[in-house]
């Protein structure tokens, strides 16, 4: 018995056909058969019935299964462990961002990492989280950075960043005289606010019913699909906005917005990362992950 062999049965139970688990680890299907078939010899049972067209677990194979899961999340924890000594690592990430990490977050901390880790490449995609987890199934990204949590029976979900949503208000606006307001003074003003179902629109509305305030008594102006987009408003004085401090570093050095404080309320969120419960990320992939989180308030 070997790591390989759980690994593979793992994915087999996890995907359901032989065949499938194959496209999945990018091995032939006989290949994947075999080490199957190893596995239960050295067993001396059966892990699978094989007489339907969907495969279904024995007995013994559901005894298994959390043996294997947990071998699984040792291997990814050693790898973690280990990255931090691995300063020689060469290879091609390919990942996916939501928005606000893609645009704002990530392009800080990638040049830092560069510079720390120079044969890793990195090609970044800036999507939705729909399309992130789609592209993950497809083997067409290693993993995702998404604004919130989804759930997925395939996927490893886990934080990696932290952020906070802050009011950000025009230069000219009355409330930038202000360091701080009640949220109560902030919603007497219109607000910009990002589109339905962003991650940053529903970590404020989550904070709004918290608070016992229904989102809807917002005196909304506009609704924008882009944070630029948000933020070009906000500085036209068409209104003020909550979005990520992360967002606005280089207008507030410019003194084109201001962030104000809100002293009742709290818009904390995390960031996290997204990969295929079945498919271990690359050391390369690790590494990354772990200098995030090691360089979490440099963003």
């Amino acid at each position: 018995m070997n790591f390989h062999q759980l690994h593979i049965f793992y994915t087999v139970s996890e995907r359901g056909s032989f065949s499938a688990a194959a496209q999945t680890l990018h091995m032939t299907q006989p290949a994947v058969t075999m080490q199957v078939q190893a596995l239960e010899d050295y067993f001396g049972t059966k892990l699978f019935n094989r007489s339907t067209k969907k495969i279904m677990l024995t007995e013994a194979g559901q005894t298994l299964i959390p043996y294997a899961l947990r071998s699984l999340e040792l291997m990814r924890e050693t790898d973690q462990a280990m990255s931090a000594f691995t300063h020689m690592l060469e290879g091609r990430l390919q990942l996916g961002a939501s928005l606000t990490i893609g645009e704002y977050v990530l392009p800080r901390l990638l040049g830092p990492f560069a510079k720390e880790y120079p044969h890793i490449s990195i090609m970044m995609k800036v999507i939705n989280t729909t399309q992130i987890i789609e592209e993950i199934t497809k083997h067409q990204l290693n993993f995702g950075l998404i604004e919130a949590p989804v759930n997925h029976p395939d996927m490893v979900i886990e934080p990696v960043l932290g952020d906070e949503l802050k009011l950000i208000v025009h230069r000219g606006h009355p409330l930038a005289a202000r360091e701080e307001v009640t949220l109560a003074e902030a919603l007497a003003y219109p607000f910009i606010l990002r589109e339905q179902g962003s991650g940053t629109r529903r970590v404020m509305e989550e904070q709004l019913l918290a608070k016992g305030l229904e989102p809807s008594s917002m005196k909304i102006v506009m609704e924008l699909g882009s944070t630029g987009a948000v933020k070009s408003a906000v500085e036209a004085g068409l209104g003020i906005t909550m979005i990520s401090t992360s967002s606005v570093k280089h207008e507030v050095t410019l003194g084109l917005l201001k962030i104000v404080n809100i002293s009742d309320a709290s818009f904390k969120r995390q960031f996290y990362a997204i990969h295929l419960k079945s498919t271990l990320l690359p050391i390369s992939a690790v590494t990354f992950l772990t200098f995030l989180r090691e360089h979490a308030g440099e963003q």
